[in-house]
């Protein structure tokens, strides 16, 4: 028989908040890494596997495809097994992945880039919640430091994978390796919160019939709004070192202005979470993201490739990639009651929102292929943009994905 518990945001007593934190930021490290890595050594991969630009791109879309495959079941997965369990396991997959991409040749890079992404899906579906049970009163500077902590090693990813590559002889395979022995850490790390692994899941009779989290309008803009900011981040992951050395950068540096977009956006990624949780609506926040994004993709276009020119354009990105990135997470705590929920629309999110963005850096090489140029594959980033004023505008308002109900604290364990 079922036994109620304390409410989801109680802690267990012998928990180490710090350390846990510490934890969690290990793994924060592998949550963009892996797949930023990757874009800057497409070049020399080609030079052992002759790809098409469309191949190329698909190689940074794979991981997002493992997204959007996994993520729905990962709310259900970590109410029947535990988020801590769930997480470790998650990594024990990551590290395979990650000696698996570098060996074996174009199969193997593959498999090993899908698990990879399979690993970094449950993870970012599991955190938002986890964030939310064990952090209940700072959910805004804890989403902070964990987003910061992600984009500081996507951007040093970015910056030092091709010239580990080129002149620290290790070649691309090696180069891909050092981000692997990162996801060994946090494997290590996570061992320890293991015995603070809790079964619970929400009790049926709290969840009103026919109340599903795919059918909340507020959830499906959430969801549109988390899919097109990741499109814009992913095809420029993917895309810009190539768009730059086309307009007269040279590759090193296309993949400095890469990381400089990236890097830009660490400030922000501590601010915007802060000042989310502080705001009664984010409409206003929402509304500067867009003008900056919309602001520097015409830069990028019009711009000609002038370097100065160029990384203000991308600066501009980088602000408006981070506040779009940090709002994401925080809507799904912002306008959810519970962890439950929390990671509920969270998976929804990160499933259908991959999924729209996985279609980003292959349609971007397509159209590239058909059209010979650029400009017509950055006015697909234009309209992305674009359409976040819509979804984000809704998501910034007040409210929950779900009517209240007198029983949102109470989990039950089996």
């Amino acid at each position: 028989m079922n036994r109620t518990l304390q409410p989801a945001g109680m802690s267990t007593p012998l928990r180490n908040p710090a350390f846990l934190l510490f934890c969690i930021l290990f793994v924060s490290f592998n949550m963009r890494s892996p797949i930023t890595g990757l874009s800057p050594l497409l070049d020399l991969i080609r030079g052992d596997f002759p790809i098409s630009n469309t191949m190329a791109g698909f190689l940074t879309t794979i991981p997002l495809l493992a997204f959007a495959l996994l993520s729905p079941f990962v709310a259900k997965l970590a109410g029947s097994y535990g988020m801590e369990k769930i997480i470790f396991f998650s990594l024990i997959v990551l590290v395979i992945g990650g000696w698996l991409r570098p060996f074996g040749g174009l199969t193997l890079l593959i498999l090993g880039t899908f698990l990879t992404g399979l690993a970094i899906a449950v993870v970012n579906v599991i955190l938002p919640g986890l964030i939310k049970r064990e952090f209940p009163h700072r959910i805004g500077i804890m989403t902070s430091i964990y987003s910061i902590c992600t984009n500081v090693f996507a951007a040093l990813a970015s910056a030092v994978s091709l010239p580990l590559a080129m002149n620290g002889g290790l070649g691309w395979k090696g180069s891909i390796l050092t981000w692997t022995v990162l996801g060994t850490a946090a494997l290590l790390f996570w061992t320890t919160q293991l015995r603070h692994n809790r079964v619970a899941r929400l009790a049926k009779r709290t969840q009103r019939a026919g109340e599903s989290v795919w059918r909340s309008p507020l959830a499906w803009k959430i969801t549109f709004f988390m899919g097109m900011q990741s499109l814009i981040f992913y095809v420029s992951i993917a895309w810009l070192p190539d768009i730059l050395q086309q307009q007269g950068l040279t590759r090193l540096q296309a993949g400095y202005m890469l990381s400089l977009m990236q890097f830009s956006m660490l400030p922000f990624n501590f601010l915007v979470p802060i000042l989310a949780a502080r705001l009664a609506t984010q409409r206003l926040l929402v509304l500067v993201t867009v003008a900056l994004y919309l602001i520097g993709l015409a830069g990028l276009i019009f711009g000609g490739g002038h370097i100065v020119l160029v990384a203000i354009c991308l600066i501009l990105v980088g602000i408006a990639g981070a506040a779009s990135f940090s709002l994401s997470m925080m809507f799904f705590n912002l306008r959810t009651r519970t962890p439950e929920q929390a990671t509920e629309v969270s998976g929804m999110a990160q499933s259908i929102g991959y999924l729209l963005a996985a279609c980003g850096p292959t349609l971007f090489g397509i159209l590239h292929d058909v059209s010979n140029s650029w400009t017509i594959p950055l006015l697909l980033l234009v309209v992305a943009a674009a359409s976040l004023l819509y979804t984000g505008l809704g998501a910034g308002s007040p409210g929950y994905i779900y009517p209240a109900t007198s029983k949102d604290n109470e989990i039950h364990v089996k």
